[in-house]
């Protein structure tokens, strides 16, 4: 059986998000467009810290989220994280860990950004 569809917000079908992708590979590393720091923690709701204000750089400049990058996970950067999820059909549960870090890294670093 194929994989189940994801219902996409905005009224944007799944189809309509896979044409704007990243599909570049980008270098990581010294030319991050995000430098907070190089830790990657799994982060959730009253997390923070400079970790915090990493996820909230690349949620910008992955989907223009428009976050204050401040360090505080409070509600709008789990609602930002939440739509990243959706938008890169990945698991949607508002927390970072290492499949969100690494979608996050790759989108935000890549030609095109944002995305979603």
């Amino acid at each position: 059986m194929g994989a189940p569809a994801v219902a996409a917000s905005g009224g944007a079908s799944a189809a309509e998000h896979t044409l704007n992708r990243p599909a570049t590979l980008v270098a990581q590393g010294p030319d991050d467009v995000c430098d907070y720091t190089d830790s990657r923690p799994n982060l959730q709701l009253g997390s923070s810290g400079a970790a915090v204000r990493q996820a909230q750089c690349y949620l910008n400049q992955a989907t223009g989220a428009g976050l204050d990058e401040d360090g505080d996970f409070g509600r709008l950067t789990q609602s930002a994280t939440r739509d990243f999820q959706r938008c890169a059909a990945i698991v949607v549960d508002g927390r970072i860990g290492a499949q969100t870090w690494s979608f996050l890294s790759f989108w935000a670093n890549s030609p095109g950004a944002p995305f979603c």
